[in-house]
């Protein structure tokens, strides 16, 4: 009988503490708190967050894709990151070159959104100066 006594006053100790944490958010005149979710910022996003790149990938999917005086790559749409040629690579090195390094994620985002695949020999100098950007911004 004892043990029947335990175990029914820790059910009763565990369902009163589940019914406070649950309650907690409820205020004085009986309405509850609202419940804020932080503004997340896109340029923020790291290489290594990718659940981060994809919020802001599909945020950005229901906006106008951005353009970055770059209407001319509309041309490559479809074509293999591996099937560019050195002046057409050239053509996006430019573009790279002459933004700013905080705009690097939202143009990648740009292109990925119009179907244009980044030349592979850019990648990794795409993926350095958005890491550079980041690092700039925690100072």
């Amino acid at each position: 009988m004892t043990e029947i006594t335990i175990i029914a006053l820790i059910s009763l100790l565990t369902l009163g503490a589940i019914a406070y944490i649950f309650g907690h958010n409820r205020r004085a005149d009986g309405t509850e708190d609202p419940i804020v979710v932080g503004e997340g910022d896109c340029t923020t996003c790291s290489p290594e967050s990718p659940k981060c790149e994809q919020t802001c990938m599909m945020e950005a999917a229901t906006k106008p894709i951005e353009y970055f005086d770059d209407e001319e790559l509309d041309a490559f749409r479809g074509r293999p990151a591996d099937g560019y040629t050195d002046d057409e690579v050239e053509q996006f090195a430019y573009i790279l070159h002459t933004m700013q390094p905080e705009e690097v994620a939202a143009w990648s985002r740009s292109l990925v959104l119009r179907g244009i695949n980044l030349p592979d020999e850019l990648r990794d100098e795409v993926i350095m100066m958005r890491s550079d950007s980041l690092r700039e911004g925690e100072k």
